[in-house]
């Protein structure tokens, strides 16, 4: 089996050790075997990109936008083929998988064009006869850290704006799921990044991610993932006083008020806390109801997962494929016992299923009768696994929504424009849904939220600039 190899300096490089990318929908299936770098291998790709750094920062608007460009459209003449790599590896539906190939080429075109479109300012000073200017210039080496669950378009949302603005990368994938990673790599270097530039380590977090965070070289981190990591890789970035950008757990609501249409909310509950296996950091996992509705909005979600077809990614009429692997799965199963033991009612599913092939196949759980204090409630599953609270009312809602250390996304399906409002206002997260599911983000606006989900600037579209880039503020008397 052909080793995939890692980046370095402007070559590919074996690592310390390899390890197999193996298929959850067919653990019998070895999606391809991957090296891992070492420290050291680390320390040397820190070492490129801070040679190749002054040339690649001062280079042409022109030549970073041809090269992310070309990048774009090669994502799209391939969306087949890495649409299939990436059901296969991570375990998402081929339709969602080629969903995400196309968003990364998507934010790869539009981070081609901001090349175009960085302006500055040229304002009048307070003393006469001096110009003053405000720039933006790169920040150096970024760090980049990405998760399992987007495997290319979570890296693209990165690497694009680093790239645009002039900085050098050194990239570190999540090591479960190397190959989007890696075949994304391989088109971004044959579009043709000078050396050093653009270097991709993969391995493991306590290797290669611990070289990243303890080498002063590196100027910034841009990290997702969990809480717990998010916290280590902070106190590491203070520690050398560096830039840093994380993007963490959720607890997401969605908020079903009497007057929503039920077929919405059906819908914006199942799509939000299911698909992509719930696997989704803004996924619906809390799911709160007013008194009117509820039961009938139970019964037909319950109706509506009974016509869900949990089975191999890559198979045509799959609604979900499997948890990612079987440490995931350990986790889901766990915290279904949790749920139960806590008093909660398992109203659908849970269960593990068997299919054609062996893999971590798991029936989407909702549990019904739920209240705020319960672990379920409280903490991040990351799987098929959904929760009810029935409230009184709107005002009972927006509390229990507000009610959770995390702040990425909150919804609500409802009628009233007065509510529907208010909730805009009032719910706190970084991005609000109204009869929309809470999972499902354009790639030309602001990502991100708000008390223990994210911490610094905002990820994508303009406003990658201000994590991507330092302001410079220059005075002249001409």
């Amino acid at each position: 089996m052909t080793l995939h190899q890692n980046f370095i300096a402007g070559s590919w490089t074996d690592g310390a050790e390899a390890a197999d990318n193996i298929n959850p929908s067919d653990t019998g299936d070895v999606v391809g075997r991957y090296a891992r770098a070492s420290r050291e291998q680390a320390e040397q790709a820190i070492a490129a990109a801070r040679a190749a750094f002054p040339a690649w920062s001062r280079s042409g608007i022109q030549q970073r936008h041809d090269i992310l460009k070309k990048v774009a459209d090669e994502i799209v003449a391939r969306k087949d083929e890495l649409g299939r790599l990436l059901a296969r590896e991570e375990g998402k539906t081929l339709p969602e998988a080629t969903g995400e190939v196309l968003r990364a080429a998507q934010i790869f075109d539009f981070f081609s064009g901001e090349t175009l479109r960085l302006a500055g300012e040229k304002l009048p000073s307070t003393r006469p006869g001096i110009d003053v200017e405000l720039t933006r210039e790169p920040v150096g080496v970024v760090g980049i850290i990405t998760p399992w669950n987007f495997p290319i378009a979570i890296p693209a949302w990165k690497i694009a704006p680093a790239l645009a603005y002039g900085n050098c990368v050194v990239f570190k994938p999540a090591d479960l799921v190397p190959g989007s990673a890696w075949a994304l790599s391989d088109i971004i270097i044959r579009a043709g990044v000078p050396e050093g530039v653009f270097n991709l380590v993969m391995g493991r977090g306590s290797v290669v991610g611990e070289a990243l965070l303890n080498d002063p070289r590196v100027d910034a981190i841009t990290f997702t993932g969990s809480v717990g990591t998010g916290k280590k890789v902070a106190a590491a970035c203070v520690e050398h006083m560096r830039k840093f950008q994380l993007e963490m757990g959720g607890k997401n609501p969605l908020v079903v008020l009497d007057d929503a249409d039920l077929n919405v909310a059906v819908d914006c509950a199942v799509n939000g806390a299911f698909f992509s296996t719930g696997q989704r950091c803004t996924a619906s996992s809390r799911l709160i109801v007013t008194e009117g509705i509820h039961d009938k909005f139970v019964a037909a979600v319950g109706e509506r997962l009974k016509g869900l077809v949990v089975d191999d990614a890559l198979k045509s009429g799959t609604h979900i494929g499997p948890v990612v692997d079987q440490s995931q799965l350990d986790q889901d199963n766990s915290y279904i016992d949790i749920g139960k033991k806590e008093g909660a009612k398992l109203a659908f599913g849970g269960e593990m299923l068997s299919r054609e092939k062996p893999g971590f196949y798991l029936q989407p759980a909702l549990f019904t009768e739920t209240t705020a204090e319960m672990r379920i409630n409280r903490e991040e599953i990351f799987g098929p696994v959904a929760s009810v609270m029935r409230v009184k009312d709107y005002d009972a809602a927006l509390a229990a929504a507000n009610d959770t250390a995390f702040g990425l996304s909150a919804g609500i399906c409802t009628t009233s424009l007065k509510h529907a409002s208010h909730f805009k206002r009032n719910a706190e997260a970084g991005m609000v849904m109204v009869n929309l599911p809470t999972a499902g983000v354009d790639y030309h606006v602001p990502f991100g939220g708000r008390k223990g989900s994210s911490y610094g600037p905002r990820e994508q579209g303009r406003y990658a600039a201000e994590f991507f880039t330092i302001v410079k503020t220059a005075y002249t008397l001409p």
